[in-house]
């Protein structure tokens, strides 16, 4: 069930508000509603499905404490020049 909510904001913040949400396709109420519901929806953050696709490049990157990247660059120029 829909319900009206007045608001008072700053015209500028509604007139950029409104740009985002025409550049994006969305209603201006729809993007308020969806952030709305994401800051107060504790429950789903809990439960993020991820895409196959982000899936498949978990781990691509090293983290930086698992890699010494100074170390494999000077044995990188060292083999190359020397």
């Amino acid at each position: 069930m829909n319900t009206k909510l007045t608001l008072n904001l700053d015209k500028h913040i509604i007139d950029r508000a409104k740009d985002y949400a025409k550049s994006n396709r969305v209603s201006l109420s729809q993007l308020i509603e969806n952030y709305l519901d994401s800051l107060t929806n504790k429950d789903d953050k809990k439960d993020v499905k991820v895409s196959p696709l982000v899936e498949s490049l978990t781990g691509v990157i090293p983290r930086e404490d698992e890699t010494d990247y100074k170390k494999e660059y000077y044995e990188y120029l060292n083999k190359k020049y020397c």
